[in-house]
């Protein structure tokens, strides 16, 4: 006998989650100009890894760190490290608010890439959505066309980079458990972070005096003891966001857990506003608007055809 969703709960456990989530995307905005992104990458990554196997050890589960899709495996490791590089790139210039109402364009590519990769059936009212969430995400963005920086396409290059991941994950996840999933995202992201500290770890090609590239580029372990108390908390921060979404999606119905995820875009207003002084442009609002209506849309089209998404969680 199946339990009965407890929608209320998966709700508070949805709004949390997201609200961390948030929370660590202020950390990484507080303290980009005292580390390095990929020191950064490294000891938040490494914090959840740990946290990862102690819970699998408190739990008496199994990991099983063999995968059988090893080629596919690598491909959305690579896709989903480098995705959120821009992301977390993208911190430095750019309010909570924008950074990740921009991602939520995923759902859009997500769409684009399962007709193309999954065979998926898209009717017309479904790429209606579509263009009309990319409209947001141009509304958003506000581009002037002669003097557009292509810097703000950072947080879209992170979506797209994180559908394909996605994407990969609906073919994977056949056979690869979550657990066996995450383990290879982690590990993949310390060993790349590790082979850019091999290679610009000593900071020998940070020639630059704009911030974000700065923080590209910088030497690790320049100021260790302000930094690494916020990157651990960072790790900390995920692991518990983690557990408050599966948790979320456990004990109620992904219908109804799925449309509050669009709270990450509230929550990081709020916080936005709060720690940053930052404050949307009504064109902001009606973007966003735009983008969480195609989303809940296009979730609310396949859920009403019976169809598998690629994705009922965002993987952060």
């Amino acid at each position: 006998m199946s339990t009965p969703n407890n929608n209320p709960k998966g709700i508070l456990l949805i709004l949390s989650g997201m609200a961390l989530f948030s929370i660590q995307d202020s950390l990484i905005k507080y303290i980009f100009e005292e580390s390095a992104l990929y020191e950064l990458y490294f000891g938040r990554t490494l914090t959840a890894l740990i946290l990862l196997i102690v819970f699998l050890k408190i739990t008496s589960q199994k990991l099983v760190i063999k995968t059988h899709y090893p080629l596919l495996t690598c491909c959305r490791v690579v896709c989903f490290f480098f995705g959120f590089s821009f992301f977390y790139i993208s911190l430095t210039y750019m309010s909570l608010a924008m950074a990740n109402a921009l991602f939520f364009s995923s759902p859009f590519f997500i769409s684009i890439l399962a007709i193309i990769f999954l065979g998926e059936k898209v009717g017309i009212r479904r790429w209606l959505a579509i263009i009309v969430g990319f409209i947001g995400v141009y509304i958003v963005l506000n581009p002037d066309i002669e003097n557009f920086n292509y810097m703000k396409l950072a947080p879209v290059a992170c979506a797209l980079c994180y559908a394909i991941s996605m994407t990969i994950t609906k073919i994977t996840s056949e056979k690869d458990n979550v657990y066996s999933q995450m383990f290879h995202l982690y590990i993949g992201a310390i060993g790349i972070s590790i082979l850019f500290f091999i290679f610009t770890g000593k900071g020998q090609f940070n020639t630059f005096s704009d911030p974000t590239f700065q923080f590209i580029l910088r030497e690790w372990f320049t100021n260790p003891t302000y930094a690494w108390p916020y990157i651990v908390a960072m790790g900390f921060v995920a692991a518990i966001s983690f557990y408050c979404v599966f948790s979320a999606y456990s004990v109620a119905s992904p219908s109804v857990v799925s449309l509050f995820e669009y709270s990450l875009i509230i929550w990081a207003i709020i916080i936005g506003y709060v720690l940053f002084n930052d404050v949307p442009t009504i064109r902001t609002f009606v973007g966003v608007a735009l983008i969480i209506g195609a989303g809940v849309y296009i979730y609310l089209r396949e859920k009403v055809k019976d169809q598998m998404i690629v994705t009922d969680t965002p993987n952060r």
